[in-house]
C-alpha cells in the first residue's frame, strides 16, 4: 500500500468521506419482534426460530453521525464552465467567500463517526436451556473531532494568527467472533450475555494539541503545538523526507512524508463481553438494558510519530479541483492531495516502533421500554435510549417507535431520534415467512450520494441482512 492507515486518517479528518468504521446496529428493529438479531443489541433476547444467516449477507450495518459533512468541504466551482475550471472544488477555493465556505461548520467542536459491521456468519439456535448464538463479524470503525479554527484556517479568513486548538482522529479494524446466551431466569426477568474474541487487523489514532499558526515577515505561517500519531498494523512504517529546524542552530529532522505497508495480518488479540436483561412488568409493558463491547485489544506493535513542539514553516492549505465529468481530478484525488497537506501540518517525526499497546474497542449502553397496545396488540410502542461510550467521538440518542405486525410473516416500524449530533427518521421492515427471513432498515434516512457512493448528508445508516429459519 502506498496511501495507507495514517494517510487514509488524515484524508478524512478533512474530508470526512474516508472508508467505512464498529459495531453498529439497527436500532430501529430493537423493538421489532422476529427480527433475528436484535441479540446484538441487547444479549438477552431471544428468537421463536432458529436461524443461520447468509455467509457475507446476513447482517450488513452502515452508519454515520456527525454535524458536518462532504457537501460542507466539498463545493460547486463558482467558476464551473470558464476554461480549465472543474466542476467541484473545496470551500478553500478564493473565489467563495468565507462566510458561504464556513457556513456548515459547527462554531464548536465538529464531530464525525462512522461505523460498519459485515456479518460473516451467524447462528442462533434453541438449546442448553435458553437461547444460542454464534457469530463471526468484521467491523471498522472511524471517529473525527477537529475545531472550527482548524477550517478558518485552511479557509485563510484573512487573519494573521489562528488559535486552531486540538484535533484528533482516530480508526480501527477488527474481527470478532462471538458466542452467546440468553435464559429466562424468572417468569418476568430474562438475562443474557456474550463472549467476544477481538482479532485486530489495525488501529490508529492522532493527536494534534494546543495548534496555533501566526503568519510570518516572509509570507508563511509558523506552527507550534505538539503532535503525536500511533499505529497498530503489521508492517506498517513511515516514509520520510530531511527538513530543517526553523532555528537552523537546530539542524535538521526527518519529517514524515508518507507510509507503507509491507505485508499486514492478525495485530492483535483481545476479548469483550455483552451483558443484558429484559424484565416483563406485565402484559403491557417491558423493560430492558444492555451494556455492549466492553472490552479490549492488545496490539503487538506501536509505531509512533510525534511533532516535538518545535515550530515550524506551513505554506497553508490549499484548494484542490474536482471534475467529476471526464476523469481528469477525481474525490480520490483530493483525497490524497489534502492528506500530504495535512501530512505536513502535523510535522511528524518518526519514532519508530514502541513495542504495543492496549486500546479499548468502544462500549454501548441501551435502555429500552416498550408498551403493547392493550386493545390492539399488533401495534406496540418504545423508547430507546442509546450511548457511545468512545471518548472524544462518544454521543448520545433517544428513539421513539411504532411497530406493527399486521401479519405472523411481516412486521416492521417507523421512529424518530434525536442525537447528538441531528434529528432523524428512521424505519424497518422485516419479512419472515416460513424458512426465510429478510429484514432491511436505516436509523438515518441516506439522503443525497455523491457519484462515488459516499453520503453527502453526515447522518446516514443502511441496513440489510437475509437469513435461513427452521
Amino acid at each position: 500500500m502506498t496511501k495507507t492507515t495514517y494517510k487514509h486518517l488524515c484524508t478524512a479528518a478533512l474530508l470526512v468521506c474516508a472508508t467505512s468504521a464498529t459495531a453498529q446496529s439497527l436500532n430501529s428493529s430493537y423493538f421489532t419482534n422476529d427480527y433475528k438479531f436484535r441479540h446484538t443489541m441487547n444479549p438477552a433476547m431471544g428468537n421463536d426460530e432458529n436461524y443461520v444467516s447468509i455467509p457475507a449477507l446476513g447482517n450488513i450495518n452502515v452508519d454515520v453521525r456527525g454535524n458536518f459533512g462532504v457537501k460542507d468541504v466539498i463545493m460547486d466551482n463558482p467558476l464551473y464552465g470558464q476554461p480549465g475550471e472543474k466542476r467541484l472544488t473545496t470551500f478553500m477555493n478564493p473565489y467563495i467567500d468565507p462566510s458561504s465556505a464556513l457556513d456548515g461548520f459547527n462554531t464548536g467542536n465538529n464531530r464525525f463517526v462512522e461505523d460498519f459491521n459485515i456479518t460473516l456468519l451467524s447462528a442462533g439456535f434453541k438449546a442448553f436451556g435458553g437461547y444460542n448464538t454464534i457469530e463471526l463479524n468484521v467491523k471498522q470503525s472511524l471517529g473525527l473531532s477537529f475545531p472550527y479554527e482548524l477550517f478558518e484556517f485552511a479557509k485563510n479568513t484573512g487573519n494573521s494568527s489562528y488559535d486552531i486548538g486540538d484535533i484528533n482522529a482516530g480508526a480501527q479494524a477488527y474481527a470478532e467472533l462471538a458466542f452467546g446466551h440468553s435464559r429466562q431466569l424468572t417468569e418476568k426477568l430474562r438475562i443474557g450475555a456474550k463472549l467476544k474474541f477481538l482479532f485486530g487487523v489495525a488501529r490508529a489514532d492522532l493527536a494534534l494539541k494546543d495548534m496555533k499558526a501566526d503568519l510570518s515577515a516572509n509570507d508563511k505561517w509558523t506552527v507550534s503545538g505538539t503532535a503525536e500519531a500511533n499505529v497498530s498494523l503489521k508492517g506498517f512504517q513511515y516514509k520520510t523526507e530531511t527538513k530543517e529546524y526553523k532555528n537552523p542552530d537546530k539542524g535538521t529532522y526527518e519529517q514524515v512524508n508518507d507510509v507503507d505497508v509491507d505485508g499486514g495480518g492478525l495485530g492483535g488479540f483481545g476479548m469483550a463481553v455483552d451483558l443484558g436483561a429484559i424484565y416483563k412488568l406485565n402484559e403491557d409493558w417491558t423493560f430492558s438494558a444492555a451494556l455492549l463491547d466492553l472490552g479490549f485489544i492488545s496490539w503487538s506493535n506501536n509505531v509512533t510519530a510525534v511533532n516535538s513542539g518545535e515550530p515550524f514553516e506551513f505554506d497553508g492549505f490549499n484548494d484542490v479541483a474536482v471534475n467529476r465529468e471526464n476523469g481528469g481530478h477525481k474525490l480520490s484525488d483530493i483525497t490524497d492531495d489534502l492528506a500530504d497537506q495535512f501530512t505536513k501540518f502535523s510535522n511528524l517525526e518518526d519514532q519508530g516502533d514502541k513495542g504495543g499497546r492496549t486500546t479499548g474497542i468502544g462500549a454501548t449502553l441501551n435502555l429500552g421500554a416498550q408498551y403493547t397496545l392493550p386493545v390492539y396488540r399488533q401495534v406496540k410502542f418504545g423508547f430507546l435510549s442509546s450511548t457511545r461510550i468512545r471518548g472524544k467521538y462518544s454521543w448520545t440518542e433517544g428513539r421513539l417507535s411504532a411497530n406493527y405486525e399486521p401479519l405472523k410473516w411481516i412486521d416492521g416500524g417507523v421512529n424518530l431520534a434525536v442525537n447528538s449530533f441531528a434529528t432523524s427518521f428512521g424505519w424497518v421492515l422485516n419479512i419472515h415467512p416460513k424458512g426465510y427471513n429478510f429484514f432491511i432498515g436505516m436509523d438515518h434516512l441516506l439522503g443525497s450520494l455523491s457519484k462515488e457512493g459516499i453520503p453527502l448528508n453526515s447522518n446516514a445508516s443502511f441496513n440489510l441482512g437475509m437469513s435461513v429459519t427452521w
